[in-house]
């Protein structure tokens, strides 16, 4: 559903289900730093080592990604609802045993339960939101990011306040709060219908047999092994209570969220997704370095840390992008099979770095981390070329995306035509009709392009529609427009990531037709998603070869041009 005619969508004018899950999302989201502030608490209370202490984190993760080759086999039979109920409940239960634990073992084990609640949880919390929003579709995905960003930047936060009282505090503020989320979810989020198709949990191991999915996962899995390694050890040389680590990682949990949904793709649409993460990984290398140099300045260790947050918020975007991109196989199974090779990195880092520092010093598990950074970049190369081609191609070699669908008859050729693009929205009849006027004024053919939008968050993707959605909803397009004697074809545009990327695909499209004009109608999102998500029509404009129309039916259709897209901010998507 979106907004009725000429009226934006808002946000966070959502139903109490999507709430539901989005406080649930934030919860989940701490588990990432809420242990960090009170590492060094353990090892002193518990009498443990930091080379056991870090086992934390690897029993969460690495239960984690075994769980995520289970996790779509599970939904698809259980429903997504279940799914989600039964994984916070897991959470609430291991969480508050950790809580009661006596010993580090016990913690070490009773986080492992909560890494399969938590792979429950996420392999499903974004499919739900989407599937229970009335206020849009990119309300529904900013309000999954603003949660995330959210939950990584408070983590730290609670962990250090609740840490600051006692260790078992994060624990038990991690279990209380998740029932909450527990008792909203089973109250508010309807019955979802389960997935046509069933899944294997083989089916995330033989994806893997792709180069492209196989090359960005290894790549990942560098990326996760640097990164759990400054989460795991970076504590301990900074020398600083747990109310005051909480400051210094919620710091860098704020830079991350910033990053991620703000700058990220706004430096993908300027240099590219390959050229981003080449300088993003080294750029972290470096970073990591430095702490190991200043392993013994407090100062230096957290200055390193908080501008880490930087290069990981825009790591975790453009590389759960990149995945998407060259991944030939259904999302949720390109998920699932990502999901297991970057947790099993980020899993056994921690346990690796702690034997290193204990046969060494703690600035040698540093130094490997920058290593695993800078070894990811040439991995990334060798997929470089279906990365480039996914991003500028429309679906040559390997299945890439975007990509463009025909429905119908067969492309137009010859003539230049008018190409409308709309998407799954209440006015989108009344645009391609208002287009279809401007094709006869003009002696035209015209082509209809449904916009598919994949929305791609921290490893997960979700879209609106399914293809048969799509697809039929062209095919209503075409024959509305038939019983008008309008002949028109048809193309959905299936797009991975934001709406400005979309809006360059279907630039390129229309380059390709040689259309001369193409028709866009206003946004139902409202500003402050296309703020976050950037702007189709924007984008669409500014790469443009032909002229660009906004089209409305209740006023004379509106040219566009490179200057007049300040203006168009303020008044259209």
């Amino acid at each position: 559903m979106t907004a009725p005619h000429g009226r934006a969508a808002g946000p966070f004018r959502q139903p109490k289900a999507v709430w539901a899950v989005a406080f649930a999302c934030v919860i989940s989201f701490m588990g990432i730093g809420l242990v960090d502030p009170i590492l060094p608490a353990l090892a002193e209370n518990l009498h443990a080592t930091p080379s056991q202490v870090s086992l934390l984190f690897s029993s969460y993760l690495i239960v984690t990604a075994v769980a995520m080759l289970f996790v779509g086999w599970f939904s698809s039979r259980f429903g997504a609802k279940r799914t989600l109920v039964i994984g916070l409940a897991v959470i609430v239960v291991f969480s508050a045993l950790a809580g009661t634990s006596g010993s580090i073992n016990g913690i070490v084990g009773f986080r492992a339960g909560w890494g399969l609640g938590n792979a429950l949880f996420i392999a499903t919390s974004l499919a739900v939101i989407v599937a229970s929003a009335s206020g849009g579709f990119g309300g529904a995905i900013i309000l999954y990011e603003a949660a995330l960003g959210l939950g990584i930047a408070v983590g730290p936060l609670l962990g250090g306040e609740l840490g600051g009282i006692s260790w078992r505090g994060p624990f038990f503020g991690v279990a209380v709060l998740m029932a909450i989320a527990l008792a909203a979810t089973v109250l508010f989020v309807p019955n979802l219908p389960k997935p046509k198709q069933r899944t294997s949990p083989l089916d995330p191991l033989k994806a893997l047999r792709h180069r492209g999915l196989l090359t960005m996962g290894i790549m990942a899995l560098l990326y996760n092994w640097g990164f759990f390694t400054m989460l795991g050890y970076a504590p301990y040389p900074m020398e600083l209570s747990a109310h005051e680590l909480g400051l210094v990682f919620t710091g860098w949990g704020l830079l991350v969220a910033a990053f991620s949904v703000f700058f990220a793709p706004r430096l993908q649409a300027r240099f590219g997704t390959a050229p981003v993460l080449y300088a993003n990984l080294l750029g972290m290398g470096v970073v990591m370095a430095v702490i190991g140099a200043g392993v013994d300045s407090p100062t230096t260790v957290i200055v390193a840390v908080v501008v880490s947050g930087v290069f990981l918020g825009i790591n975790n975007t453009l590389t759960t992008q990149a995945v998407m991109l060259v991944a030939p196989v259904e999302r949720p199974v390109a998920s699932s099979a990502y999901g297991f090779v970057r947790f099993i990195g980020g899993g056994l880092a921690p346990y690796a770095a702690g034997k290193i520092a204990d046969a060494t010093d703690l600035s040698v598990p540093f130094y490997v981390g920058a290593a695993t950074f800078v070894l990811a970049i040439p991995v990334l190369a060798s997929g470089h070329g279906l990365l480039r081609r996914a991003e500028e191609s429309a679906g040559e070699g390997e299945p890439v995306t975007p990509s463009f669908t025909p429905v119908g008859d067969a492309a137009i050729t010859g003539t230049a035509p008018v190409v409308v693009a709309v998407g799954a929205h209440g006015n989108a009849p009344a645009v391609v009709d208002a287009a279809a006027a401007l094709a006869r004024d003009t002696g035209s053919p015209l082509e209809v392009v449904h916009v598919q939008q994949v929305a791609v968050i921290e490893g997960q993707a979700a879209q609106t529609e399914t293809d048969e959605q799509a697809r039929a909803a062209v095919v209503a397009h075409i024959d509305r427009l038939a019983a008008q004697g309008v002949t028109a074809t048809g193309q959905v545009l299936n797009s991975v990531g934001d709406h400005a990327a979309a809006g360059r695909a279907l630039a390129r499209r229309a380059a390709d037709l040689h259309a001369h004009l193409v028709a866009v109608g206003r946004s139902p999102r409202g500003p402050v998603a296309q703020f976050t998500d950037g702007s189709f029509t924007a984008a669409l404009t500014h790469a443009a070869t032909c002229t660009v129309v906004l089209v409305d039916p209740d006023s004379e259709p509106r040219h566009l041009t490179k200057g007049s897209l300040a203006q168009l901010r303020d008044s259209a998507a």
